[in-house]
């Protein structure tokens, strides 16, 4: 099974998909006058003014939707793997991806947008919708969303659980098996609560976890600060083989930190307009930006928190792809979580193993729930015309156990299959994104001229000459924003406090 799964992976993350993810990203970039540098302000006035109506989520818990998703393992193992058979040029190239991706981000989270549906009483979109209205390719979208469901139920989830099982039996001694029924257990009691219950949970759970990670980063980091100089210069060296040990490894570095920086921020892949398409705004555009200033917090923040941590520190391997070690700062260690546990020991002795195995648990339990999320989507799009209710419930049985038997299992099959999945899903979906691109920038064209105006900007797709959007037809865009105005800030899910959160938690839609 390695070795099959190992044959795939090289195919579908073969160089032609590596360079097409950031030529993608360079176009972008280039057609939107870099939107992700010009609107940097407004991504964040955006971030926290946005109201939900009862149809979807406010854009706050959208985004923290996303960033459950994007923030995970691969913030953790994930960079420890980019540097360990990448070398350290691998971050470089994962802050790459992260700047290009930002773009590619707002592209297919405003499409999401554009063309969501409302299925069930809720706001639902993502790629497979886009494909069948935007682009007009049914077929292709039921791919997609077949596709989508395999990699988000069964071959993605499962690097999470696996993750959780490894660190917690490193930092307190708990047995895989375990972990597994205890994570398992926490899964279905939130997924079987539906959308709000999701939104609810990440709303609280996501800042939390993220800020407190970063606290202990920026102290591992100020106790080395001395080095700071020398590892970014080693960073970039290594990225464009300049350097004497890891000169070797420039296409190796390109390679990982494009894999590891899209499996970490997910721009491009297609999996953050599931989320983003949930949130209730007044035009596309609005929750394109928010997506798009998601993609700094994964990788620029936590990815490079743990990144520094790492090298600050000396505690990784480097090993070529013939298998030859070229450094060996932790002797007799698989990468993994296990190289930020001992890099925070250096700094703070003991401490290091028990946090990062509880941080590593909500990053991994809450990516968990957003690939939940995604796959019960495309559960929806599917059952629109099947009408077989029963679909979401076994969709969500194959997720608890496909998260469960992956805890159990070596890590090297498990990242191998969520490669797999993370590929097939941003093959088909740059393809869609590069298909429709033209109409999220009529979009952020449309949104830059009403803010110029003074006023807050509102969607008529048929002002625009957008076909079969047709949830924003009628006077949905101004219901939206009476809405906004109505409830105001303090209303919103970061100033409301724990009490309201839990109560929406607890409250099943």
């Amino acid at each position: 099974m390695n070795e099959i799964a190992s044959t795939v992976c090289d195919i579908v993350w073969s160089p032609v998909l590596v360079y097409l993810l950031l030529a993608t990203g360079l176009y972008f970039s280039i057609r939107s006058r870099f939107v992700q540098l010009r609107m940097v302000g407004e991504m964040t006035r955006l971030m926290f003014q946005q109201r939900s109506d009862n149809t979807g989520v406010s854009s706050f818990q959208a985004l923290s939707m996303t960033l459950a998703g994007r923030v995970g393992t691969g913030n953790i193992a994930g960079v420890a793997t980019a540097i360990c058979f990448g070398g350290p040029g691998a971050l470089f190239w994962m802050w790459v991806v992260a700047f290009l991706g930002a773009s590619s981000a707002f592209v297919e989270s405003t499409l999401g947008q554009i063309y969501k549906e409302k299925i069930d009483g809720e706001s639902t979109g993502g790629p497979a919708f886009y494909l069948e209205h935007g682009a007009r390719m049914k077929a292709f979208a039921w791919v997609f969303a077949i596709v989508t469901l395999i990699a988000s139920g069964i071959l993605c989830p499962g690097v999470q659980s696996n993750a959780i099982a490894e660190s917690m039996k490193h930092a307190f001694g708990i047995e895989p098996t375990v972990s597994a029924a205890v994570v398992c257990s926490l899964l279905s009691f939130i997924v079987f609560g539906g959308l709000k219950r999701i939104a609810s949970f990440t709303t609280v759970v996501v800042p939390f976890m993220a800020l407190s990670y970063i606290v202990v980063a920026l102290i591992t980091v100020f106790y080395n600060i001395e080095h700071i100089p020398d590892v970014f210069a080693l960073i970039i060296k290594s990225a464009f083989g300049l350097d004497s040990a890891f000169g070797a490894m420039v296409g190796t570095a390109v390679s990982w930190g494009v894999k590891r920086g899209l499996y970490s921020n997910e721009a491009g892949q297609g999996s953050g307009p599931h989320a983003s398409s949930a949130a209730s705004v007044s035009h596309p555009a609005k929750q394109g930006l928010v997506q798009a200033f998601s993609v700094y917090i994964d990788t620029w923040f936590v990815c490079t928190a743990t990144g520094l941590m790492i090298l600050l520190t000396g505690c990784y391997n480097v090993i070529l792809p013939d298998g030859q070690a070229i450094f060996s700062g932790l002797l007799g260690t698989n990468a993994g979580p296990v190289y930020v546990q001992k890099s925070i020991d250096v700094v703070m002795p003991g401490f290091g193993s028990p946090f990062v195995a509880c941080a590593l648990f909500f990053f991994a339990f809450t990516t968990i729930l957003s690939y939940a999320y995604m796959a019960e989507t495309n559960i929806k799009y599917i059952n629109r015309k099947l009408k077989k209710r029963w679909l979401v419930y076994v969709g969500r049985f194959v997720l608890v156990v496909s998260i469960g038997v992956c805890a159990i299992n070596p890590a090297s099959i498990v990242w191998l299959c969520a490669d797999i999945g993370i590929g097939l899903m941003a093959w088909l979906n740059i393809f869609a994104i590069l298909r429709l691109h033209n109409v999220a920038f009529k979009a952020l064209k449309d949104y830059e001229e009403q803010r110029k105006t003074g006023i807050e900007p509102v969607f008529h797709p048929e002002k625009l000459g957008i076909a079969n959007a047709d949830y924003w037809s009628g006077d949905r865009a101004e219901e939206n924003l009476i809405l906004e105005n109505q409830e105001g800030v303090e209303n919103q899910p970061a100033s409301r406090g724990v009490r309201r959160l839990l109560e929406r938690f607890y409250n099943r839609d």
